[in-house]
């Protein structure tokens, strides 16, 4: 299942890498499930990052490795987490962060290019608005950190 969800952000995209950090993690958490931050070694090739997911007593580990980073030839960076320990339903994820220039102008555009799996299409399916929802609550958290974007 393939997830794209894009945010317009005042900063120009090197700023707005640079700023992809602990902090900037703990507050894209989105208030459920609850997120704990194991580990967070940065956004570059071979870092890790490993948060526990908690709903009430029940706990699911979640470990992602940073596999690329980069610049793209018209200034995008980028850089790629893909899942190494998963939680149940999940058995494949790789999220793409990508900021581009922003077209209109002054500023970025926060792209989040997510493909996920579970092993079952229906699963998939049923998972996508949730999967929706958690990456949508992030748009006012980048535009708090980065700026609201100029028109």
């Amino acid at each position: 299942m393939h997830l794209l969800l894009r945010t317009r952000v005042a900063q120009p995209p090197a700023r707005v890498l640079a700023g992809f950090d602990r902090t900037l993690f703990k507050a894209l958490a989105p208030p459920f499930p609850r997120l704990h931050l194991l580990r967070f070694d940065g956004s570059r090739p071979g870092d890790r990052v490993e948060i526990e997911l908690a709903v009430g007593p029940k706990r699911w580990r979640w470990t992602s490795l940073i596999t690329e980073a980069g610049q793209l030839p018209d200034g995008s960076q980028y850089f790629i987490d893909e899942g190494q320990e998963l939680p149940a339903p999940l058995r494949y994820w790789r999220h793409r962060h990508l900021i581009e220039p922003n077209p209109r102008g002054l500023g970025s555009v926060i792209v989040e290019d997510i493909t996920y799996r579970t092993g079952s299409r229906i699963v998939d399916v049923l998972l996508y608005p949730a999967m929706w929802a958690q990456f949508a609550y992030r748009r006012p958290v980048y535009r708090r950190f980065f700026g609201k974007p100029l028109r």
